[in-house]
């Protein structure tokens, strides 16, 4: 151990020494503290354990890293998944990219199939690293702070030597969580992000300032045009979804020269919104939908029938807008203000005109 200890500081320590700081290994994959996808030999494709801090037993948190390097030079398209621990399909549709053959690629794809640990091992939507019944949000808190308390220190060490040193553009995937669904969703905040979001071809566009601490949000404020592709329901790989999923990249790369193929344009499928209304539970109760998840309703369409515990109707909810079902709950629990369902339609206030 001191060995490879003494070998480690030896190679950090040399002169013109590679950024990536490899620091040990677990069943013959490279533990790093730091990614540099420069490092990588053209042509190859590596996979890492990426040491995102440490939990309470002082035992290291390991996010998985693929980086597929092309033969020919390009552009760095980041790709993210399991930043929401019960939100998988995004999982799945990285597996499937890694399989792509570097000789054919020009530039690199960098990703990272499960940001959440702590979350992803306990199928929760927050970071929860132990029995805290109030745990944080991992994409509320970017870019964290190095060297900060818990979250901050593990969103910290993410977001500055792994992902923001290693993305041109990037998708950061997601589903609804539990719950609920979606359709194939993509939000979007400025005219390129807009672009990206066409080309993955999703149902639903949905233009959005976005939140502040999102890996979205923070990529596209910092430079890096950056989307979040949702990809339906959560705790699942579905396979129709997840191949959407990858087929819309495949296009997108295609548009960034990375890969050779036409570009199919935008689809005459995806309805482009920039508002949206949620339409909650007025009292608590069962709730049966009238509606299907990527249907158009009108104004003043029934919705919803909410019934109280020995079935009898309490309440008959109408659509307040007209336009796109974009989320539906799933479970039919719904406590008083609880999300029925939210509507994407579109408003005429220039103010909107990326999202309100």
């Amino acid at each position: 151990m001191r060995v490879l200890l003494a070998a480690a500081v030896l190679f950090l320590a040399a002169p013109g020494q590679a950024a990536t700081e490899r620091v040990g290994s677990l069943d013959g994959i490279a533990i790093i503290d730091r990614l540099d996808a420069a490092d990588i030999a053209p042509g190859t494709t590596e996979r890492f354990w990426f040491r995102a801090g440490s939990s309470a037993l002082a035992q290291p948190w390991l996010v998985p890293v693929i980086v597929v390097k092309g033969a020919k030079p390009g552009p760095r398209l980041l790709i993210t998944a399991g930043i929401h621990g019960d939100e998988l399909n995004g999982i799945d549709v990285i597996h499937r990219l890694a399989s792509i053959e570097p000789a054919t690629l020009a530039g690199t794809l960098v990703m990272v199939p499960g940001l959440n640990t702590p979350g992803l091992l306990q199928s929760t939507r927050e970071w929860t690293p132990d029995f805290s019944r109030a745990s944080p949000n991992l994409n509320r808190v970017m870019p964290g702070k190095e060297g900060g308390r818990g979250i901050d220190d593990y969103s910290g060490r993410l977001w500055f030597r792994l992902l923001r040193p290693n993305a041109d553009q990037a998708i950061d995937l997601h589903t609804q969580s539990r719950g609920t669904a979606y359709p194939m969703y993509a939000f979007a905040s400025t005219p390129r992000t807009r672009a990206m979001a066409e080309l993955v071809a999703p149902d639903i566009i949905k233009l959005d300032p976005g939140e502040k601490g999102t890996v979205e949000n923070e990529l596209t404020n910092d430079g890096v045009p950056a989307i979040t592709l949702e990809l339906g329901r959560p705790e699942m790989f579905d396979t129709q979804m997840v191949g959407r999923g990858v087929a819309g990249i495949v296009n997108l790369m295609r548009e960034m020269a990375m890969l050779s193929g036409p570009v199919v344009p935008k689809s005459a499928i995806t309805f482009t919104g920039n508002k949206q209304e949620v339409v909650r539970a007025p009292r608590s109760g069962w709730a049966v939908l009238a509606v299907a998840l990527n249907t158009d309703v009108a104004k003043g369409d029934e919705i919803a029938v909410l019934s109280d515990a020995f079935g009898r109707v309490t309440d008959r909810i109408a659509a307040p807008v007209a336009g796109r079902i974009s989320t539906i709950a799933t479970d039919p629990r719904r406590d008083r203000g609880d999300m029925l369902v939210r509507i994407i339609t579109n408003s005429d206030d220039p103010k909107c005109a990326m999202g309100c």
